[in-house]
C-alpha cells in the first residue's frame, strides 16, 4: 500500500477511518524514511495520527519500522533515550547515572536529540562519556568503557529529517515517541522519560507489542530518565517482559527544583570525583541508577547503586 493509502485508512472520516495495524504502521515508517514518499503524505498522516492519538500498536509497528532501518550495531543491555528539550530541568545528572550502571558492568547506549538546548552533550565530557561519531565508533566505546553516546543525526539522518518536521507542522508528532522507542543497539532493557504522563502506558504497552524484556518509563525531569528525589513518583513499564507499575517513594523530604539554575557542567565532575558535596545530586544520580538496575533485572538495586557510588571513589584513589 502506498502511503497515500495509508492516510486514506486513518482519514476517511466518521465510522469510516481506523487505525492501522502493526504492520501498515511499520509499512507507513519504512515508506517515510525511504526518500521517496511525497512529503504532504507525510506531513497528513502525522497530524493524522496526532489528532486521532496514537494507539500501542502503531507506535510499536512504526518503531519497528525505524528500527530495520538502521544500521547494524553491537548489542548492548540497556537503551538509554534523551530526546527532551531542556524545559524545567537543570544540569543532566542521569547522565552520571547511566556511568554509574555502566560501572556495574552492563553495556549502556544512550542516543538522542535534545533540540537547540546544550546540555546533554555539553555534558557528556564531563561525566566521562564518549561521543560516537556513527555505529561503529559507538561499538568500541561500548567495548573500552560500557558506555557511548550516539547523536541521533548520525544514527539515522532520514528519522532525524522526520523528526525535524516539527518546526514545520507546528506540532509534536508521533516522531518523538517513536526515537524513544528506537533501541537501535537491540537492547532487551530500556529506560525512558517522558513529559506527558499519558505517555507513559502508551510506551509501555508497545515495548511489550515488540517483546522487550525490561522497560521503566517515568514523568522525569524536563522528559528525561531522571529521578526527582523529593517527588513520589508512578513508574510504568515491563518486568521480565511483563507489564508492571509501581509507585516509586520520595527519596528526600525537602523542596527543590532539579533546575536550581546550575548550568556549568564541570559539577559533574566535580560530583563524581567527590570535590562537591550535594546530597540532592547524588539522591538524583543514586536514584536514577537504582531504577535502571531494577529495569534490569536487579534484585537489589538499592543496595548495589550505594556500593557502586562508594566504589568509583575507591577505584579512583587506588
Amino acid at each position: 500500500m502506498s502511503l497515500s493509502g495509508h492516510v486514506r485508512t486513518l482519514g476517511r472520516g466518521p465510522g469510516r477511518a481506523r487505525s492501522l495495524t502493526f504492520d501498515e504502521a511499520r509499512d507507513a515508517m519504512t515508506q517515510m524514511l525511504s526518500g521517496t514518499a511525497d512529503p504532504e503524505a507525510i506531513g497528513a498522516l502525522l497530524m493524522l495520527l496526532r489528532m486521532k492519538g496514537e494507539e500501542a500498536p502503531e507506535i510499536a509497528g512504526l518503531s519497528a519500522g525505524a528500527q530495520a532501518a538502521l544500521p547494524v550495531m553491537p548489542q548492548a543491555d540497556l537503551d538509554w533515550p534523551s530526546y527532551a528539550a531542556g524545559r524545567t530541568r537543570g544540569l543532566p545528572w542521569f547522565l552520571l547515572s547511566a556511568k554509574l550502571v555502566a560501572q556495574a558492568g552492563h553495556r549502556v547506549l544512550i542516543h538522542g536529540w535534545n533540540g537547540q538546548d546544550p546540555a546533554v552533550r555539553g555534558g557528556l565530557a564531563a561525566a566521562g562519556i564518549g561521543l560516537a561519531d556513527g555505529p561503529e565508533a559507538a561499538g568500541r566505546l561500548l567495548d573500552r568503557d560500557g558506555i557511548a553516546y550516539l547523536p541521533l543525526e548520525t544514527l539515522s539522518p532520514a528519522l532525524f529529517a522526520l523528526l525535524g518536521l516539527r518546526s514545520k507542522l507546528g506540532l509534536r508528532s508521533c516522531v518523538n515517541t517513536v526515537c524513544r522507542m528506537l533501541n537501535p543497539a537491540r537492547a532487551s532493557a530500556s529506560v525512558q522519560g517522558v513529559f506527558h504522563p499519558s505517555y507513559r502506558l502508551l510506551q509501555a504497552d508497545a515495548a511489550h507489542l515488540l517483546g522487550w524484556q525490561g522497560l521503566s518509563v517515568i514523568k522525569g525531569g524536563g522528559g528525561e530518565f531522571e529521578r526527582n528525589p523529593a517527588k513520589a513518583i508512578a513508574g510504568f513499564g515491563l518486568r521480565a517482559g511483563a507489564p508492571w507499575e509501581d509507585s516509586l517513594p520520595m527519596l528526600r523530604d525537602e523542596t527543590r527544583r532539579l533546575d536550581d539554575g546550575a548550568r556549568d557542567a564541570s559539577a559533574l565532575t566535580a560530583l563524581w570525583d567527590g570535590a562537591l558535596t550535594d546530597d540532592f545530586a547524588e539522591a538524583i544520580v543514586t536514584g536514577t541508577a537504582a531504577l535502571a538496575l531494577s529495569t534490569l533485572g536487579d534484585d537489589a538495586p538499592e543496595t548495589h547503586t550505594k556500593d557502586l557510588w562508594t566504589a568509583r571513589t575507591r577505584a579512583r584513589a587506588a
